[in-house]
């Protein structure tokens, strides 16, 4: 079972920029697919970013694909979630989840694993 940790959260403001770290507990299979998911009060969990651990696919939310940047450390079993020119409404629980065999990047019911979540607040 991999258990992954987030951790980057905080209060940030408008404009600025934010790396949030996902570390997982275990040597990652060639075929895992770790993406980023974020959650507001009362609404479901909107996909961010995704990327596949053995190889160099990226996949980006249209709200975000221009701000924030996902990528990986292999020797730290980490994945990065580079977020820049933040705004309010980017303000959610950010989530990291890892997939087997995951075919839609999108979906959160194709990922396996969750962490725990981390708070990131943009205020105004």
């Amino acid at each position: 079972q991999v258990q992954l940790v987030e951790s980057g959260g905080g209060l940030v403001q408008a404009g600025d920029s934010r790396r949030l770290s996902c570390r997982l507990s275990k040597q990652t299979y060639l075929t895992y697919v770790v993406g980023w998911f974020r959650q507001t009060p009362g609404v479901g969990r909107e996909f961010v970013a995704a990327i596949r651990w053995g190889a160099t696919d990226t996949l980006y939310s249209d709200s975000v694909k221009d701000r924030f940047a996902i990528s990986k450390d292999k020797a730290k079993s980490e994945v990065y979630l580079q977020m820049n020119s933040l705004k309010p409404d980017d303000t959610a629980v950010y989530y990291c989840a890892a997939g087997l065999g995951t075919r839609d990047f999108t979906v959160p019911s194709q990922y396996n694993y969750w962490g725990q979540g981390t708070q990131v607040t943009v205020s105004s």
